[in-house]
């Protein structure tokens, strides 16, 4: 294998990460000395994830060998989401209104707009970059961007089938994917460190999101305890059971939809992501949060199911940190800097909607991230505002991928324009 990396076993690849975190969570703890100030600037999660991506570039471990993403992702993910839902008050998310929702679909606009906005830019000075003529045309294979952007992984799946690009040329488009999404989310990381500097220039209201970590903590604090083996097993097992039932009905429901039904099975349909399983994967597990959170279950956040959760977020960030090769960076300059353009369009659309309606950076953080990352890194985001958040992410991201197909097709149609003109 060409480029292969030093370490190919998971057991060391995983080993690695968890130093990455280990590091990062040892040197937080620090009250005095370089660290605090360091963490003053560079938030810890941001660490969590640009570690393992410094591993990656050195060769050392390498995502594209390495299973610990998809274990994280199709298993602590949704465990995660089950533990960090478990004590939610469904009334109190509801509470945090329009602004969620007007700032999600704010990013689902600044991708599609943005993609036939940056054809437009780069073409004025570098023609060859967005030409292309046939199945080589590179408004194809950003039609592909534009599915994983705006839904995710089958979203994208279903553009690379509607609009035919040629396969050969792809890769070079799931690099701009990994790389401009990853530098996306690295700077949404960076920009939690800062948030109270954001929301006061942005003049957001914070009312709702305080009330329901006002609610998640004065619940907690009341039913606190040091956690028990016992309890620690029982928070494992509200997870995993959870897991399995998300497993299994996302197996059933995907397979019935696509046995039975046309418009699911045919990769070209814009309702081809109701066949993803991770997509039923991800809301099965968050009902079955949900389901728990109005049982006696809830009193477990109290021995710190939260908690747990927590880690599982922790060891996908780090997964997610891993697929990021710094150096990839370079390497095709000029599909870079379209996707560069694109995401700063999207973000420029964000930072302005949000300045307008007053909306908190967490609805921008979260409502671009429930976008252009999809399912997997949604609620990582919105968890790390607090853990009560995450069910906020997730429940975006569903949206992300019921709107993906149809948005990414309008995107694609819109670049085709650009790129004839």
């Amino acid at each position: 294998m060409e480029n292969a990396p030093i370490f190919t076993n998971d057991g060391i690849v995983f080993g690695f990460l968890m130093l990455a975190l280990g590091f990062v969570f040892f040197t937080e703890s620090k009250e005095t000395g370089f660290w605090p100030k360091f963490y003053t600037y560079i938030p810890g999660l941001l660490m969590c994830y640009m570690i393992p991506a410094v591993f990656n570039s050195l060769g050392l471990i390498d995502a594209d060998v390495s299973q610990t993403y998809y274990v994280a992702s199709r298993y602590l993910l949704p465990a995660s989401l089950v533990l960090l839902t478990i004590s939610i008050d469904l009334k109190a998310v509801f509470n945090l209104g329009w602004k969620a929702l007007v700032m999600f679909f704010t990013g689902t606009v600044g991708i599609i707009i943005g993609g036939p906005l940056a054809i437009l830019i780069i073409s004025t000075f570098s023609p060859e970059t967005v030409g292309g003529s046939g199945f080589d045309a590179v408004w194809r294979g950003l039609a592909t961007l534009a599915g994983s952007w705006i839904g995710g992984g089958a979203n994208q799946a279903a553009m690379l089938e509607i609009y035919e690009f040629n396969q050969e040329l792809y890769g070079g488009m799931v690099l701009v994917d990994i790389v401009v999404a990853n530098i996306w989310m690295a700077v949404l990381l960076f920009g939690i460190g800062k948030k109270n500097k954001i929301d006061t220039w942005l003049k957001a209201d914070n009312t709702a999101i305080d009330d329901l970590k006002l609610k998640v903590q004065t619940f907690t604090d009341k039913i606190t305890r040091v956690p028990s083996l016992s309890d620690l097993m029982i928070i494992l097992m509200f997870a995993f059971v959870s897991v399995g039932i998300a497993h299994f009905g996302a197996d059933v429901i995907s397979k019935y939809l696509v046995d039975n039904f046309e418009a699911v099975s045919n990769p070209k349909s814009a309702l081809s992501s109701f066949g993803s399983s991770f997509f039923w994967l991800i809301s099965i597990a968050t009902l079955m949060g949900i389901l728990l959170s109005f049982t006696k279950a809830k009193t477990y956040e109290g021995a710190g199911a939260s908690k747990v959760g927590s880690v599982f977020i922790y060891i996908l960030v780090a997964t997610i940190g891993m697929k990021m090769d710094l150096g990839k960076i370079f390497e095709n300059p000029g599909l870079i800097l379209i996707g560069l353009v694109w995401m700063a369009i999207h973000a420029g659309l964000l930072i302005l909607v949000a300045k307008l309606i007053r909306a908190p950076y967490f609805f921008l953080a979260v409502g671009s991230q429930a976008n252009v990352g999809g399912a997997a890194s949604a609620p990582v985001v919105a968890a790390a505002f607090h853990p009560s958040l995450a069910t906020v992410g997730a429940l975006l991201a569903v949206f992300g991928y019921v709107a993906g197909t149809y948005g990414a097709i309008l995107c694609a149609e819109l670049m085709k324009i650009a790129s004839a003109g």
